[in-house]
């Protein structure tokens, strides 16, 4: 009796199963698929995708599959739709907020008890974000995205089963929309020409370029804003994946682990499910036949400017594939794979590199390929360890949130840039830190102060964002070169924003109240924020030559951001001269001296985008000077001026090996001559951005007038710095009349990124005209 009710039960079973199969491919057949919707396969060589063209596919999945909504979350710089799509099986969509107030319960273990987080975890979703394309020219992640979406629309294989059951995907088919209809453009102007695959002649993100994937803790960009605050903030995703490609002669594939160092605010559970998540996908890709997969190179875990959500409870996963050129297939020979790499050899086996990939054909079909290999297997193991990324999550919240050392960070209500310390805050506070405000006196603070307790979830975020960085000194070899950090290695706000913040190691007395809105008292000269309120700049003239500088583009956006006007200067704009009835500055942002003199070489470009100002420019720009305008070079486009120019000046670093001299992105302290109007506004001793720098010695008989130099001992204010004694006590910023007028060349980058408003001052100082 017991064997005939089985039976009958696996008959049951089976005919459900057959309908419920039988249902679901009657939902496929409607789903219209990439192919169809295109006109073309995915990934078919030389075929590139329309953001509208994008938008409208998912849209159609949308009304034709239960598994997918599509949210439209901001829009881009210039206005195309930002969409995310959430894919799930059909009874988690429909009660999505559901599951996103349980993602909120768990993001907050102080509000959460532990019993009732043991019965979220059990409910739960695993949420996982995988986000596309930030990098336009790596385009072939946004073809992964389409035709993955598309897989689990239609699947009823038993781990795509598993995943839509499980996790709730957040899939951003692209973060830079106007990146891809850039690159899209351009590549269908150039196919069939000598210039096919070739980067376009202009900045892929309309401001940052390439750096758009380094704004993920100060926020200035569009797109950045609304993620955090539309999909960050709101369903706090246990794993980002971030799907990028790297240069097309070593490894096909990398995923983590990371190397050295890893931010010791990163939690430790985050860092080793990295190595999990990393490892399973470098495992699933071996088992795929798919070869070139390294793991532990090249990339670090350091910098907050590269991931947001590793200080927010969740972790981030990054894969890196080698390049075709955009959509055109390349063909590499075993002589053209590097011979060396950070963290392993392309041309050898190693245990991070067990199947080398040693030459052929690549075509952006392989690079699909290998990433949807990598998207299935995040998603997978999120699937299949949901629980553990749940529990873990709320694991992490909660020790965050215990934290003791330090107490708190107090930043007084009297600052000397009060408009800096006040985006200071709002930064963070957008980042979802909690900021108090003393009702009372706090230590040996005043009434008014502002207080940032450690003891919440997301202090590891305030932590890394306000405390000095000590980079370890990493080389190649005991006494040899240093390892390059892939990024940066300060991202300080007090010290690039000049900003008082105090840590307090003590539990202070004093009662806080919340705040949401900031107010600070400061001298009116010092404040950033009212730099073009209270001053009358001079006609500002920007250089923009045809390769892309994202340094230039920085700069339009924190002149635009100060509301500071100018224009932009070109190349022909420069030789036509005449300059001085045009413009009192010109600035020039950080680029090589060549890239300024020659530009793009011929052939290299289309006719119409090579060359630079040239021989004829440069003697505009003396003539430009010579008759009172102000000339003023940033980093090491400064020695264009020593260069072309006729400077007296020496770079005292110019030629000093990477072993002896280093600073690969760091803040030095300066003292500034208080007496020179550049200095207006900013205290004597600051810290300013260097990174690949010059430092000068002025020559007996030069005109120069030092306005800035390297303290003379302990340079380095946060960061890495190899070799001080070279630049101990030399020159940082220089003023160096020509004629009527006069060049300022500032060895460091004053406007970096957006973030370092102390400096801000000095470059819209020189903006008011000659010595």
């Amino acid at each position: 009796m017991i064997d005939q009710d089985r039976t009958q039960l696996t008959r049951m079973s089976s005919r459900i199963l057959t309908l419920v199969l039988a249902a679901a491919l009657a939902v496929c057949g409607a789903v219209p698929s990439p192919e169809a919707h295109f006109g073309h396969k995915i990934g078919a060589d030389r075929t590139v995708l329309d953001w509208d063209r994008v938008v409208s596919y998912f849209r159609a999945l949308e009304h034709d599959s239960d598994r997918i909504q599509v949210q439209e979350y901001g829009k881009s710089t210039e206005g195309r739709p930002l969409v995310a799509a959430f894919i799930a099986a059909r009874g988690t969509l429909r009660d999505l907020e559901r599951y996103r107030q349980i993602q909120k319960r768990l993001a907050d273990p102080r509000a959460t008890p532990e019993a009732e987080a043991a019965r979220l975890v059990e409910t739960g979703k695993a949420v996982v974000m995988i986000t596309c394309s930030v990098h336009a020219t790596e385009i072939a992640a946004t073809h992964a995205a389409v035709e993955y979406a598309y897989r689990l629309a239609t699947a009823t294989d038993a781990k795509s089963r598993a995943i839509l059951e499980n996790v709730v995907l957040i899939l951003v088919p692209s973060l830079n929309p106007d990146g891809l209809d850039l690159v899209t453009k351009w590549y269908r102007k150039t196919l069939g020409t000598p210039f096919e695959g070739t980067t376009p002649p202009e900045l892929y993100q309309k401001y940052t370029g390439h750096d758009n994937n380094r704004d993920w803790y100060f926020f200035t960009q569009a797109e950045t804003r609304a993620t955090v605050a539309q999909l960050h903030n709101r369903w706090h995703p246990q794993i980002v994946y971030d799907v990028h490609q790297q240069g097309p002669n070593a490894s096909r594939f990398f995923v983590p682990p990371w190397v050295d160092p890893i931010d010791p605010n990163i939690d430790p559970i985050l860092a080793q499910t990295c190595n999990m998540i990393g490892t399973g996908m470098a495992m699933d890709l071996t088992a795929a036949a798919k070869t070139g997969v390294v793991i532990n190179a090249m990339y670090d875990f350091w910098t907050p400017a590269r991931h947001y959500q590793a200080y927010h409870g969740g972790l981030r996963i990054l894969s890196e594939a080698a390049s075709a050129r955009l959509a055109t297939p390349t063909a590499i020979t075993r002589d053209q794979i590097s011979q060396a790499a950070v963290g392993y050899r392309p041309r050898e086996r190693s245990w991070n590199y067990l199947e080398p990939w040693l030459g052929g054909e690549w075509r952006l079909r392989d690079i699909i390929d290998y990433e949807l290999i990598a998207m299935e297997s995040v998603l997978y193991q999120a699937a299949t360890r949901r629980a553990d990324m749940l529990r873990n999550f709320y694991s992490i919240g909660r020790r965050a949130a215990s934290r003791t050392s330090p107490w708190a960070f107090v930043i007084p209500a009297a600052q000397q840039d009060a408009g800096a310390a006040r985006r200071l805050l709002e930064t963070l506070a957008f980042g979802l830190v909690e900021i108090e405000r003393a009702a009372e006196p706090i230590g040996e603070h005043p009434a008014g102060s502002y207080v940032i307790r450690m003891q919440q979830p997301y202090s590891s975020f305030a932590k890394t964002l306000l405390e000095r960085q000590q980079y370890p000194d990493l080389r190649e070899y005991p006494g040899g070169p240093p390892k390059r950090p892939y990024d940066v290695t300060a991202h300080t706000l007090p010290l690039l924003m000049g900003v008082k913040v105090e840590a307090i190691e003590q539990p202070a007395g004093g009662k806080l109240e919340p705040v949401g809105q900031f107010r600070f008292d400061g001298p009116p000269e010092g404040d950033t924020a009212r730099w073009a309120e209270l001053h009358k700049p001079g006609r500002v003239g920007l250089y923009r030559g045809w390769p892309p500088n994202m340094d230039e583009g920085w700069t339009r956006w924190v002149l635009e951001d100060q509301k500071i006007p100018y224009q932009t200067v070109r190349n022909a704009d420069i030789q036509a001269g005449n300059l001085r009835a045009r413009f009192d500055a010109i600035v020039f942002a950080e680029q090589s001296s060549s890239g300024i003199a020659s530009g793009y070489r011929a052939a290299a470009m289309p006719e119409e985008y090579v060359g630079g100002v040239g021989p004829k420019g440069a003697e505009a720009l003396k003539h430009f000077a010579q008759e009172g305008g102000t000339l003023v070079f940033l980093n090491t486009a400064s020695e264009y001026a020593v260069e072309h120019l006729g400077l007296k000046l020496k770079n005292v670093v110019h030629g000093v090996p990477n072993r002896e001299f280093y600073v690969p992105g760091s803040l030095l302290n300066v003292k500034l001559d208080p007496s020179h109007p550049l200095s207006v506004g900013t205290p004597a001793h600051i810290a300013v951005w260097a990174e690949e720098s010059p430092a000068w010695e002025v020559p007996e008989g030069s005109p120069a007038r030092v306005l800035a130099r390297y303290a003379t001992s302990e340079v380095l204010a946060s960061g890495w710095l190899l070799g001080e004694k070279y630049i101990a006590g030399k020159a940082a910023l220089v003023e160096y009349p020509l004629g009527k007028g006069r060049a300022v060349l500032f060895g460091f980058r004053p406007q970096y990124r957006a973030q370092s408003w102390q400096t801000f001052k000095l470059l819209f100082n020189a903006f008011q005209g000659s010595r």
